[in-house]
């Protein structure tokens, strides 16, 4: 295991239970408590942790982890996920894309498809707030890509504020494809940032057809900012079937549900 993966799954830790000791991260990742103590040290002197006698704990129940150290999780899930999203895009459409972990998978997705690459130019163009996705997709041919105005957050790399919506205010887009922290059916599609909750909701509002993209454990949950209610939603993407009562209140409001195959 090498230390990124360690200090992932160590932030992990950290944020499901609020606090951990030196003892219980040494016992779940089978590594020394030497070595913990490093780890620890490293996530403090980065401000990603709060370091205690013997452990350390979140810094605080709305703590957020950056984009970089959220990528370790559900990988395998976001991965299927983002190929069974790419098969729902046709060649020629214009795409929305809101940032995190899994619309950057289904990003990559599109940039490697041999079938968007193999249509007129452009094979697909993407408008996003995401400055990795737009980093990353910036060399791919067959690619169009539009990045939004905004103000940077540090978190997770997307753009934010009124320049955004401004923006978007200007295109009319076939698909949007919407990361998001929590899906139920009494508060819709949510996240844990206001402000990228209204670029992803104005993402939506562009679109013909809204896809959230999201792994099983977002489903059913809610998280701080509403982007916007289930009955906006066309498509559902996940990784796992969902539970049959979830199913039903979904399909009541005409939510398509898609189970991604596993590779």
């Amino acid at each position: 295991m090498t230390q990124q993966q360690r200090l992932n799954l160590v932030l992990e830790l950290v944020s499901e239970r609020g606090s951990v000791s030196i003892t219980d991260i040494s016992e779940q990742l089978g590594v020394s408590t030497a070595t913990v103590r490093r780890d620890l040290n490293t996530l403090a002197e980065q401000r990603l942790v709060t370091r205690t006698h013997g452990g350390a704990t979140s810094l605080g129940s709305g703590y957020e982890l950056p984009l970089q150290y959220k990528i370790a999780r559900q990988a395998e899930a976001k991965k299927a996920i983002a190929r069974a999203v790419a098969e729902l895009i046709e060649p020629g459409e214009s795409v929305g894309l809101n940032g995190g972990t899994t619309t950057t998978e289904v990003a990559r997705e599109l940039g490697r498809s041999e079938r968007l690459r193999k249509a007129e130019a452009p094979g697909v163009t993407i408008v996003t707030n995401a400055l990795n996705i737009a980093y990353e997709l910036s060399v791919r041919e067959h690619v169009k890509i539009v990045v939004t105005g905004g103000v940077p957050r540090r978190q997770s790399y997307e753009l934010v504020g009124p320049l955004v919506g401004a923006t978007l205010s200007e295109f009319s887009l076939d698909t949007a494809v919407l990361g998001v922290d929590g899906l139920s059916a009494a508060f819709g599609a949510t996240t844990v940032h206001e402000g990228e909750a209204e670029v992803s909701r104005r993402i939506g509002a562009s679109s013909r057809r809204v896809i959230v993209a999201a792994d099983a454990t977002k489903i059913g949950r809610a998280t701080f900012a509403r982007i916007c209610p289930l009955a906006d939603i066309d498509v559902l993407v996940t990784d796992q079937p969902v539970a049959p009562e979830i199913a039903a209140e979904f399909a009541t409001v005409g939510v398509q549900i898609v189970v991604a195959a596993s590779a």
